[in-house]
């Protein structure tokens, strides 16, 4: 069990979490929840050790293993699954003894424990992982130095999710991820068999993957049984009855101050109205759970509603290399109230495709036609790295307004939520939420027509991704909306556009159909998709797929002289006289071991056998 005791957590002089209490029983899946800059975070490095509590105490059972996502992205010329499968630590010391090992005694031991942790099946649970994630068989063999960071932080994620720690630790895990890799986590967590933390402002995910919600509310620590619904419902009713509390507690201490006022002066009434007074000091006031207000997010109307379509594509071709288009044949139209979401894997070319809208890439063939003064604003979330860290809100806002009058730019920067002195607070010390409003505040400044979001949720806390879905809502233009966050898409998009298969295609179905497809697809093999270190680019020339494939067969060929050697060792070790009369249950495992590993040999053949035919064909 988790336990929290009496814990206090200051940091930089501020007072985060205020001697809370909670207990955390043994497979619980718990979804931590609260508004950015509470100390969610913070918590989590305490109950890892990595900082000291002010006061109070965590304790885990002695024997736990505490799990979470790497601080940076694993890098280098080792191959995604061997980088998975390293996080198991015992399993890959034991592999690697085992290399080594030549005392039948120790090699018994080493392969009976192999078996416990059921360690032959491993590389095809890494694997599943990985697929789950987005990264195809191929993808799989490639080194983690040829992925952009976002991807390689998946692989982060993927090796912690392999290691499968008694305590899983996940911060907002879902912002390295896309619509897909999110559906899949989603599933993965709900099976989680062991304990699991996730701070998360994903509706979806707290919906659907944990059954207890850790709230973080002004220092104090509240558990709640269910899911996050449940979790609003009871909570809702603790405000009601609170709120109760504070009113009948008003009315006593006005009866209790109106006894002290009358009778104070008089000696008959002096005892009793002392009494009255000690009453009143001891009717500790009792705090109302009333949430915040937050801001409102908004969208300046455009300043005159076009003629449909406001962009017509007809049979285009976009990309970065003329002879290899990211997407071909591509044909459709946009009207002003449009509110489209576009689904598909990162890496199939949705970037692509907003670019093209946009105008930033302008088609190899076909026709884009827009309407005449068609005005678009652009959010993404790398632009958040394009503000000016020693500038304010207001300095920001100033630069878009000229000349305009000191009331009117203050007037602007507080409708875009940065008031009073909120306006005057430098970009470097805005949290990463007020460093997306302010920029969702700067791209549609100018009353746009269309607005183009590209995973605009990522720094927001659930409030304000309400916030979000219903300034989209209110717009009177066009949103298209790129979102790993499925509250926000059901919320918002009236239709759905694939971006698969180097075209875009419209989807008839819904989220929840479309959730099947994708999970039907990671939990088999999904079909190979190319990946990119910094944007989608054309398909690889069938040389570079030669490549790969040679690859495959010399992990393959790696893997059956491994799996051959452990198996000879396995042998040695049941050829002892007297394993069987000695120890008949050390036997027994190490002919399951020698069977698991028999298992395995084949695999790596089929697996070698497969590569070898598919290199003999791009051979031609």
């Amino acid at each position: 069990m988790l336990a929290i005791t009496d814990l206090s957590i200051r940091l930089a002089g501020r007072l985060l979490i205020d001697q809370s209490s909670v207990q955390i029983t043994p497979g619980a899946r718990v979804g931590m929840v609260g508004r950015n800059g509470t100390g969610k975070s913070t918590l989590f490095k305490v109950i890892r050790g990595e900082l000291s509590a002010e006061h109070g105490t965590v304790t885990l059972p002695p024997r736990w293993r505490v799990g979470s996502l790497a601080q940076e992205a694993p890098n280098g010329p080792e191959s995604l699954i061997s980088v998975v499968l390293k996080a198991d630590l015992e399993r890959d010391a034991l592999l690697h003894e085992a290399e080594s090992a030549t005392d039948p005694h120790r090699i018994a031991e080493i392969q009976t424990r192999l078996v416990d942790i059921d360690a032959h099946s491993a590389p095809s649970r890494a694997a599943a992982i990985l697929s789950g994630l987005g990264f195809s068989a191929t993808d799989q063999l490639r080194p983690c130095a040829e992925f952009s960071g976002g991807w390689r932080m998946r692989v982060a994620l993927a090796a912690t999710l392999f290691a499968a720690p008694d305590l899983l630790l996940l911060d907002e895990p879902t912002n390295y991820l896309d619509l897909e890799g999110t559906l899949w986590l989603e599933d993965h967590l709900a099976h989680y068999p062991r304990t699991v933390i996730v701070i998360s402002h994903d509706r979806d995910l707290l919906e659907s993957s944990v059954d207890q919600i850790l709230h973080l509310e002004r220092g104090k620590l509240t558990l709640y049984k269910g899911t996050y619904s449940s979790f609003e419902e009871q909570r809702a009713a603790r405000e009601l009855l609170d709120a109760k509390a504070v009113k009948r507690q008003e009315a006593e201490r006005a009866r209790l101050q109106a006894f002290v006022d009358r009778f104070k002066a008089k000696a008959s009434k002096a005892r009793q109205a002392q009494s009255r007074v000690k009453m009143l000091e001891r009717l500790k006031p009792i705090t109302a759970l009333v949430t915040a207000d937050v801001r409102e997010i908004s969208f300046p109307a455009p300043e005159k509603i076009l003629s449909p379509p406001i962009i017509a594509v007809d049979n285009a071709a976009v990309g970065y290399d003329p002879a290899a288009p990211v997407l071909g044949r591509v044909t459709l139209r946009i009207d002003n109230d449009d509110r489209i979401a576009l689904l598909g894997a990162n890496g199939n070319g949705k970037s692509t495709l907003v670019k093209l809208l946009a105008g930033r890439l302008a088609p190899f063939s076909g026709r884009v036609t827009r309407a005449d003064k068609l005005s678009i604003a652009y959010f993404a979330q790398h632009q958040l790295d394009e503000l000016n860290e020693d500038g304010s809100a207001y300095d920001h806002v100033r630069k878009l307004m000229g000349d305009a009058p000191e009331a009117k730019v203050r007037a602007r920067a507080g409708a875009i939520g940065f008031s009073g002195k909120a306006a005057d607070t430098k970009v470097a010390k805005l949290s990463g939420g007020e460093k997306a409003r302010l920029l969702l505040g700067l791209a549609t400044f100018f009353g746009p027509n269309m607005i183009i979001l590209d995973e605009p949720t990522n720094h927001l806390d659930i409030d304000s991704r309400a916030a979000l879905a219903e300034a989209i809502n209110e717009f009177p233009g066009a949103v298209i909306m790129v979102s790993h966050d499925r509250y926000l898409i059901e919320a918002c998009a009236d239709r759905l556009w694939i971006v698969a298969d180097r075209t875009v295609t419209n989807y008839d179905g819904d989220l929840d159909e479309y959730r099947r497809l994708v999970l039907s697809a990671r939990n088999g093999e999904p079909a190979p998709r190319e990946r990119s270190a910094a944007s989608e680019k054309p398909q690889r020339p069938r040389s570079d797929n030669r490549g790969s494939l040679k690859k495959r067969i010399a992990e393959a060929e790696s893997e059956i002289a491994r799996v051959s050697e452990i198996i000879t060792k396995i042998d040695t070790a049941l050829a002892l006289p007297d394993i069987f009369t000695r120890d008949p249950k050390q036997a027994a495992q190490l002919s399951k071991a020698r069977a698991n590993a028999a298992d395995a040999l084949a695999r790596a053949e089929e697996q070698w056998l497969e590569a070898s035919t598919q290199f003999d064909e791009a051979a031609g």
